[in-house]
C-alpha cells in the first residue's frame, strides 16, 4: 500500500474529467493518501468546487482532454512542479455517455463520444509518456497509466453503441499501451466498473430530452433502458469503491492488467461476458422489448 512518509511529489497524479464521480472521487482519495494530485477539470468554478474539504496536496488545473492547448499547458504545468522527476500516474477518466439507437444517432453524437473518450484519451496519454518514463532524462520508477473503461468495454448493451464503442477501443488501446510501453517500464490498466452512482447517465437523460427519439420505433425500448440506467447510477457501487481499485492499480507491486468492479459481478459480468452472443441478445430483447413487431 502507499507509503504516507515519503515526500511531497514522490508519488503524483494526473486525473483527467475530475469535477464529479469517479475522478473526483479519485482525485480526493489520492490526495488523502499522500499523492500530489493534479485534477483536470473544464473550469475555474469546478476547480474551486474540488478544493473545497480536500485534504492532502490537491491541486486542479484547467484541463478539456479535446483541447490541444490546455492538455500542452498542463503538460508544462506539470513538468515544472515535478523539476526533474517521473509522473508516478495517469488516470484517463473523463468520457461522456448519450444514449441512442445506432441506426437513428446522429453522426455528430457518435463522433463526439470518440473526440473525448478515444481521441481525448490518446492525446494526453501521448502527452504525458515522457514525463511517466519516456525521457531518460527524469528521475524516479516509471509511472503507470489506468484507463476508466466500462462492463461495456466488453459487453456492448442497446442504446449505448457510441459509447460502448469507445470503452471497446479504451480496452484495445489499454492493451496496445502496456505492450508497446514496456520498453520504458510504464505499466498500462484497465478498470471496468459495472454501474457506479455517478451524474453521467443524469447528463445523458437530460441530453435526450427534446425528444430526439420521441417518435422512433426504439421509443419505447429507450425509455425502459433510461429507467434503468438511471437506477444503476443511484443504486450503483459509490465512486469511493473504483477510488480504491484505483489506488489498488497504482499502488500494487503486481497490479492486474483489468479491474472488474461490478455489482453483483456474477450475474451481471461474468455470466453475461461468457455466454453466447445469441443467448445475450434474447435477454436484451427480452427485458428492454425489443421484439420484432407483427
Amino acid at each position: 500500500m502507499t507509503d504516507l512518509t515519503a515526500p511531497a511529489l514522490a508519488r503524483s497524479l494526473l486525473v483527467t474529467g475530475a469535477s464529479t464521480g469517479i475522478g473526483e472521487a479519485a482525485a480526493r482519495h489520492m490526495a488523502a493518501r499522500g499523492w500530489t494530485v493534479f485534477a483536470g477539470v473544464r473550469s475555474e468554478k469546478d476547480a474551486s468546487a474540488l478544493r473545497q474539504g480536500a485534504a492532502g496536496d490537491l491541486r486542479p488545473i484547467i484541463l478539456d482532454v479535446t483541447k490541444p492547448e490546455q492538455v500542452e499547458g498542463a503538460v508544462a504545468t506539470i513538468s515544472t512542479a515535478l523539476g526533474n522527476r517521473r509522473l508516478s500516474g495517469l488516470l484517463n477518466n473523463a468520457g461522456i455517455a448519450k444514449m441512442g439507437p445506432l441506426a437513428i444517432q446522429p453522426l455528430e453524437d457518435f463522433e463526439a463520444h470518440f473526440t473525448v473518450n478515444v481521441f481525448g484519451m490518446l492525446r494526453v496519454t501521448q502527452a504525458f509518456v515522457p514525463l511517466l518514463g519516456g525521457d531518460p532524462a527524469r528521475e524516479g520508477a516509471p509511472g503507470r497509466i489506468v484507463t476508466i473503461t466500462s462492463v461495456g468495454g466488453k459487453i456492448a448493451a442497446p442504446f449505448l453503441g457510441a459509447y460502448t464503442a469507445t470503452k471497446h477501443a479504451n480496452e484495445a488501446m489499454t492493451d496496445t499501451l502496456r505492450r508497446e510501453l514496456a520498453i520504458y517500464g510504464i505499466d498500462a490498466i484497465a478498470i471496468g466498473p459495472g454501474s457506479v452512482r455517478t451524474p453521467i447517465w443524469d447528463k445523458a437523460e437530460k441530453d435526450n430530452e427534446g425528444g430526439l427519439y420521441a417518435g422512433s420505433d426504439w421509443a419505447a425500448s429507450l425509455n425502459i433502458f433510461e429507467e434503468t440506467m438511471l437506477k444503476g447510477g443511484k443504486t450503483g457501487l459509490p465512486p469511493q469503491t473504483i477510488a480504491e481499485v484505483v489506488e489498488d492499480a497504482l499502488s500494487n507491486s503486481s497490479p492486474k492488467a483489468r479491474y472488474a468492479p461490478v455489482p453483483d459481478k456474477l450475474t451481471n459480468f461474468t455470466i453475461a461476458s461468457r455466454l453466447p452472443k445469441r443467448w445475450l441478445d434474447k435477454v436484451f430483447i427480452k427485458r428492454f422489448g425489443l421484439q420484432k413487431k407483427d
